[in-house]
């Protein structure tokens, strides 16, 4: 049976992209893969769908980064096709779906369509792909280009159409296209209406150290309600959006304007609030109603059209994630929106016709933001991302065309989580483990504790609290088994969301156990995050300092902050009374028991010597620890058995080499193979601290043992000890490669400096007296002629006169001056006219001539 086809004249009556439709029309002709470029507002999320379902086999699916923008379109799309949802169009969503068999568009959030991937790698059934958004670079719409360029490969009648509201599209036509030719791009612009931008700076700062300043929320308030009242005199039809950076601004936010303004019907949209009133918010209002003001996250910055908007306030302040190194994780950070989102924001308010944005910072403030977003795969926790990468068959994405490479620091410590939960073989390959653990939509580590969690506390408790961490629900006050308790009762507004997600993941958890405690839920969070069990080191009016057995520490105030140990869901990078003088703080975590920590996380606990060197001997304890964390600790006498050498080896692993005192000989042949690796290459070793530390066995070995037997480090022969990492049999060619001395015509061997090991620009230099080199014209290289000597000329008394790494232009031109200036000086040391013919001496000429 066929169905009838969409009408695209009706669908885009007064849309500005159905000016764009014959073009794109000739782009899917001549090509499989087009890039769609065209601002927010112009009707391409409603048109190009329809457009390409029409012209292929199979359903279209069309994807969108959040799951309020795929409900909004997909029902948009429905009802100017006048059709049922469900029907002809439809949706997916978590936990929520609405499609039928004869459904020829389907809307999903990139995620939905990432794990169909998995368990139907060649879309059967599936004419296009349609990725929407792909400039906002979320990190599973990055992931998605990735893999469908693979997908094409194996089908090439699969279409895919990338739409981008900037002007970035050259590079998507490039990634979607083949080497030879990149794929097409459709364009269409807008009708520019006129922005009125006014500028209206709050007098304090906009952050302090709780995060948003509570006045500058006020100022927002102030700000946004004189604002629209100025406004719906002249157009009562008017609308305000706006921005702020997080959920819980937004209803801060929300609450100061409702206090101020009773005329307006003010409305909060965010992930948090349920679907139901999502939806109702960008439905528009109905005639005759209030005016609305709609205070929003970045939800509504490109993706969602809220009709009726002639306003936007902008606080300018975004919420990012940023990735902590040092801590090994990723947090949101409050921070200035880019001037590219802060414009997407300002169009919200002239989509319809004229408009106005008010901006809260001062013009300077505003251009000194960063001109782009950064791409969510840059900062953000990729432990998910690389698991779908390894059941894919491509670890860390080698062989996909992505948009930008997984960042190395991220990528490795995601693979050694997923290596932690057995995920992931050694060659980065999914495991049945790991495998198991993709297809349960959540982060891995939450999947594991699910799976785990059921058998020990049973499958509802395990999926209520993993339904909990798994949302964007807020904790109150960091205690999850409070906010977990007034979920359970009712008594938060969010129980029924929360509740559906409970069903849905139960799902997953096989046959249920009784159901467990509020006390259980640090025991399931420790399950989730075993590295992130955490003991109190420190505690004061202000809070207490946590340290997790990471080894990261964090501070927390409140009713946990007197508990001696935590099971932490979520810890971020903070500044601020909360992170207690630690740079991190934790927003979610329940109390544990001590022998809850030890059940999550056996995998962690060590009973060993540890030693470390005090005043050059070493000193050793027996550590029983979890992590980093040190449960007990006795003095012990450290022996020079394998205990003693790996106690003696963490040690110099942890202090670094610097606790040895270097002897000039060690010094001097360490920097001339540094010199040799870095010219060289293989064989000649790596000797930089962390290519020793990593080997200390083979170059160390008997001095570990003598170490652990008390000798004091004074006493090593490091320059015996570095001479086992030599190449044989190149060593022998080591002097005629990199001598210590250097013969200077005067027949002085005088010491060659060689660079220090970590400045790959230095070049070894000889400092030699000037009288030593004459009619020298040579200058001598070093590594079989790869490195010049660098010449530092002294005078007589030791001083430099010169330095030059070409002696030759060194005679012809500057000695002329150096000779008017020191002959006088040093009357008795020769300085002739002509450094040419004169004999090299160390001598004074009287000396010299006595031969």
């Amino acid at each position: 049976m066929t169905t009838a086809p969409f009408d695209p004249s009706r669908l885009g009556r007064g849309l500005a992209f159905a000016a764009a439709v014959t073009d794109l029309g000739a782009a899917l002709d001549r090509s499989n893969a087009v890039v769609v470029s065209a601002p927010p507002g112009t009707g391409k999320t409603t048109l190009v769908p329809p457009i390409v379902a029409d012209r292929v086999p199979g359903r279209v699916i069309v994807t969108q980064p959040r799951r309020v923008a795929a409900r909004a379109a997909a029902r948009r799309l429905a009802q100017l096709d006048g059709s049922p949802i469900g029907s002809r169009v439809g949706f997916t969503v978590r936990g929520e779906r609405h499609v039928g068999a004869s459904t020829r568009i389907e809307f999903v959030t990139a995620g939905v369509l990432l794990r169909r991937l998995l368990d139907d790698p060649g879309l059967d059934g599936v004419g296009a792909v349609i990725i929407d958004e792909v400039h906002e670079r979320a990190l599973e719409t990055d992931l998605l280009i990735g893999l469908l360029g693979e997908v094409r490969e194996l089908r090439e009648d699969l279409v895919l159409v990338a739409m981008s509201a900037t002007l970035d599209a050259e590079r998507f036509a490039t990634i979607l296209g083949t080497e030879a030719s990149p794929a097409p791009i459709v364009t269409q612009s807008a009708p520019a209406h006129p922005l009125e931008v006014r500028w209206a700076p709050c007098p304090t700062p906009r952050l302090d150290e709780r995060g948003v300043a509570w006045a500058f929320l006020d100022h927002v308030a102030s700000t946004a309600v004189a604002a629209h009242r100025t406004l719906v005199r002249a157009d009562p039809a008017a609308d305000a959006l706006v921005f702020a950076p997080g959920a819980r601004e937004v209803s801060d936010i929300a609450r100061r304007i409702r206090g101020l303004a009773t005329e307006f019907d003010v409305r909060e949209l965010h992930g948090l609030i349920p679907a139901a009133e999502q939806d109702a918010v960008i439905s528009g209002r109905s005639p005759g109603s209030p005016a609305r003001i709609i205070v929003t996250t970045s939800l509504a910055e490109s993706s969602l059209t809220v009709p009726g908007v002639r306003l936007v306030v902008d606080t300018c302040l975004s919420r990012a994630p940023q990735r902590d190194a040092a801590r090994g994780m990723s947090g949101l950070v409050t921070g200035p929106t880019p001037k590219a989102s802060a414009v997407q924001r300002s169009g919200r308010a002239t989509r319809q016709g004229p408009g106005v944005v008010v901006r809260c910072v001062d013009e300077r403030t505003f251009a000194a933001a960063p001109a782009q977003p950064a791409p969510e795969i840059a900062a953000a926790d990729l432990t998910d991302a690389a698991l779908l990468l390894a059941c894919w068959g491509a670890p860390g994405g080698v062989g996909l065309r992505l948009v930008d490479p997984l960042p190395a620091g991220s990528l490795g410590d995601a693979v050694a989580v997923l290596r932690g939960l057995g995920a992931i073989d050694a060659d980065g390959r999914a495991t049945t483990e790991g495998r198991a653990l993709a297809h349960i939509p959540t982060d891995p580590r939450l999947a594991r504790a699910l799976l785990l969690g059921s058998g020990v506390v049973g499958g509802r408790t395990a999926a209520e609290v993993i339904a909990l961490l798994s949302s964007e629900l807020r904790v109150a006050d960091g205690d999850a088994a409070s906010t977990l308790s007034a979920l359970r009762t009712g008594r938060s507004p969010d129980s029924r969301r929360w509740e559906q997600e409970v069903r849905r993941l139960e799902r997953f958890t096989g046959p249920n156990g009784a159901a467990g405690g509020a006390d259980q839920t640090g025991l399931v969070i420790a399950l989730a995050f075993p590295d992130w069990i955490a003991r109190r080191v420190d505690h004061s009016p202000h809070g207490a300092t946590f340290l997790l057995a990471s080894g990261t520490r964090a501070g927390i105030t409140g009713p946990l902050a007197s508990s001696d140990w935590l099971a932490v869901a979520d810890v971020t990078r903070a500044q601020g009374r909360a992170a207690a003088g630690t740079g991190a703080t934790i927003r979610s975590a329940a109390v544990l028991s001590e022998g809850e920590a030890e059940q999550a996380a056996a995998h962690l606990i060590t009973d060993r010597v540890e030693a470390q060197f005090v005043d050059g001997r070493v000193v050793a304890r027996r550590e029983r620890r979890l992590g980093a964390i040190i449960r007990s600790s006795v003095p012990v006498r450290v022996q020079a058995d394998d205990g003693g050498r790996d106690a003696v080896r963490r040690a110099i692993e942890e202090q670094g080499l610097g606790l040895f005192g270097w002897s000039d000989t060690a010094h001097g042949l360490r920097r001339r193979l540094a010199l040799l690796h870095r010219e060289i290459g293989s064989p000649w070793p790596d000797v930089s601290d962390a290519a020793l530390l990593s080997t200390l066995d083979s170059w160390l070995g008997p001095e570990l043992s003598e170490l652990a037997s008390g000798t004091p480090v004074a006493r090593l022969d490091l320059a015996a000890a570095l001479r086992r990492v030599l190449p044989w049999p190149e060593a022998v060619e080591m002097d005629a490669l990199a001598p210590e001395r250097l013969e200077v015509p005067s027949g002085s061997r005088v010491r060659l400096d060689y660079p220090p090991i970590d400045d790959s620009a230095a070049r070894p230099v000889v400092a030699v007296k000037l009288q030593e080199c004459f009619g020298w014209a040579e200058t001598p290289r070093l590594v079989g002629g790869r490195v010049p000597v660098l010449f530092h000329l002294l005078s007589p008394a030791g001083h430099p006169l010169a330095v030059t790494d070409d002696l030759a232009s060194f005679w012809a031109g500057p000695y002329a001056q150096v000779r008017a200036q020191m002959r006088g000086r040093y009357p008795k040391h020769p300085w002739p006219e002509d450094p040419w013919s004169a004999v090299p001496t160390r001598h004074t000429t009287r000396r010299a001539a006595l031969g």
